[in-house]
Formats: structure tokens, C-alpha cells, sequence
């Protein structure tokens, strides 16, 4: 048995069924529970970032590049929140340098993918960014919807990526319908620490360029956190 910590709780197109990552608080190693789990499991165990959970959980032998963390699991329970301080200690187990150096390959200028084909580390990272870096705004290309740029310790910029995290979406997306998406950034670029779980999704091919697309699958603020979305406490 393995007691873990809830790192991440994205979203898909839709909504029953969702991707999750767990952390073992004590060796750091990342875990991504598959199959996926639906929404109602998700709700019975109170999964939310932050959650302790206790199961078997094993990493399934032979798993595709880039996605290592893929995991079975049986025997879930719910344990209840983790310490704010504790949640931050499990990120921080995790964190790289840089979005390069986390996946272990060099991403060129305005690249968000890992093109299919290229040996990675890993599929999901935490890297730490300057809190005046990072911007939710609109997406160009839809109307409506929002994306995330920042910028990584080494300077390296990404711009527009999906953003995953299912319970920092659906609230700043309260926030962009009312017009008040400045009210997010306000709250993101006053704190003194943020943490982003930056991971890539399955293969997908998007004009002449096929691969693992980058996306923020979680951020995390210290020392304050929007309560309406977390569970740490």
C-alpha cells in the first residue's frame, strides 16, 4: 500500500471522466492512475489537489514514451486534506529547473510540444516561476476561453497553453465571463510563491507538427491559495 498526495485533477473535453497524479510523500515518485477515473469515483474519494489517498498503486511495466507515470491501481480510500506546509514539501520533491531540463530535451523557441519520435524523462513536471511572469487571458484563436503564458527560471516563455486544472479553470472562467479575469492575475502576481504541474497530453497532430502537446495541468500559490478550489489546508 502507498499513501499518496493528489498533485493533479485535469479536465477533458468531457466531464466523466478525469486525469489525475499522485505523489508518494516520501519518495517523490509521480504516479497517473489508469484507467482514468470518472467523475463520480473522483467525488467519492474527494479528490482534489491536496487529497491523501492510501492503495496499490504500481507503475505498468513498459509504459509508451513519454507517458512513464502511467499506473494501475485498486484499493483507493480517502484519508482526508494534507498540510498546506506538506503539499508545498511534495512539490518541491518535484521541482525542476526548467520546463528543458524537467523533460529532458531542449525546447526551441515558441515549441509547446514534444514531437512524437523524441526520447523524454517524463510526461508531467513542476517547475516555479516568478508570480509576475505568469498571465491567464484570453484565447486568440476561441473567444471566450482562457489560456496561460509564463515564463520559466531560465527565461524561457510559453504562451498559450491550455490550461487543465480542472478547479483553477472552471473558477477563472467564472471570473473571464463576468470580465473580472484581472482579478485572477491580481491574486496569482501577489503571491511570493507559484508552482506549476506542467504536463503533456497523448499524441495529437495539429497541422504538420504530431506529438505530446504541453499544458498546466496545476497551479498552486503559497503562501495563499483560492480556497474555493483546494483542499490542503
Amino acid at each position: 500500500m502507498k499513501r499518496v498526495i493528489v498533485t493533479d485533477l485535469t479536465r477533458f473535453g468531457t466531464p466523466e471522466k478525469l486525469c489525475t497524479a499522485v505523489v508518494d510523500a516520501q519518495t517523490g515518485e509521480c504516479f497517473r492512475p489508469m484507467p482514468y477515473l470518472s467523475s463520480a469515483k473522483c467525488a467519492e474519494l474527494n479528490m482534489h489537489p491536496g487529497a491523501i489517498l492510501e492503495g496499490d498503486i504500481n507503475l505498468i511495466q513498459g509504459s509508451s514514451n513519454p507517458h512513464f507515470e502511467d499506473s494501475n491501481y485498486s484499493n483507493l480510500k480517502y484519508l482526508g486534506p494534507t498540510s498546506s506546509e506538506d503539499f508545498k514539501s511534495v512539490l518541491d520533491m518535484s521541482v525542476s529547473n526548467s520546463i528543458s531540463s524537467g523533460f529532458g530535451i531542449q525546447f526551441q523557441p515558441n515549441q509547446k510540444h514534444i514531437p512524437v519520435g523524441t526520447v523524454a524523462l517524463c510526461s508531467i513536471i513542476t517547475i516555479k516561476v516568478n508570480p509576475s511572469s505568469i498571465d491567464i487571458h484570453e484565447d486568440q484563436f476561441k473567444p471566450g476561453k482562457i489560456k496561460a503564458s509564463f515564463v520559466d527560471s531560465t527565461g524561457f516563455s510559453l504562451h498559450y497553453l491550455s490550461i487543465t486544472d480542472r478547479g483553477f479553470y472552471d473558477y477563472a472562467m467564472m471570473h473571464q465571463q463576468d470580465g473580472r479575469i484581472n482579478e485572477i492575475n491580481n491574486f496569482l502576481q501577489s503571491q511570493n510563491q507559484i508552482y506549476l504541474r506542467v504536463g503533456v497530453g497523448r499524441q495529437w497532430k495539429v497541422g504538420e507538427r504530431d506529438g505530446y502537446w504541453l499544458q498546466v495541468n496545476g497551479i498552486y500559490t503559497f503562501p495563499n491559495f483560492l480556497e474555493e478550489i483546494r483542499s490542503y489546508v
